[in-house]
């Protein structure tokens, strides 16, 4: 009786590790990663059937920054700014930087329709309504970039969170508003 005891209770403080993992409360994930450039779109490959023999590449336009945020924080203290910026070739990203927040099982990086609320109040919205799943986040501190798709509807995706999937709560967000022209 005592051995199986033992066994229950070994089975659960198992599962309940894997579930919880605490570990990642003390494991901080930076990641440093620059602004992605992208070609122009109206860049021809030197090889291009009549393409001229001057292989001089147009010049770049600078991105431009569609919209900007910074994070509150909700379940877990969260800081740092968040644009969206569209490319020379007409491709958007998702821009975080200065991130810093706590590491935790299966957090994303989500774009939403839900309304940004300070407190408790804010935690459990963000699916509630339309969400873009952006994929897993890539460190807990630091500059990331995340493909937006091109369907992605930003008069109506006006927010950003991480979102811990595990346990369906925002760790914290980000409303975003207009970049300044």
């Amino acid at each position: 009786m005592v051995i199986v005891g033992l066994v229950v209770v070994a089975v659960v403080a198992v599962a309940g590790l894997y579930w919880f993992q605490p570990w990642k409360l003390w494991v901080d994930e930076t990641v440093r990663e620059e602004l992605p450039a992208a070609a122009p779109a109206d860049a021809a490959s030197p090889d291009a059937p009549g393409a001229s023999a001057d292989t001089t590449p147009p010049a770049a336009s600078a991105p431009e920054v569609l919209a900007t945020g910074r994070f509150i924080s909700h379940e877990h203290d969260t800081t740092g700014s968040v644009k969206i910026v569209r490319l020379a070739d007409g491709s958007r990203t998702l821009r975080i930087e200065g991130l810093d927040t706590s590491s935790g099982p299966d957090l994303r990086v989500w774009i939403t329709d839900a309304p940004v609320k300070e407190g408790k109040d804010g935690w459990h919205v963000f699916d509630d309504g339309q969400y873009v799943s952006l994929g897993k986040l890539k460190g807990n501190k630091g500059d990331q970039n995340y493909a937006l798709p091109a369907d992605a509807d930003l008069n109506r995706l006006t927010s950003v969170t991480i979102w811990c999937d595990r346990f369906d709560v925002s760790f914290g967000a980000a409303e975003l508003g207009k970049a300044a022209a």
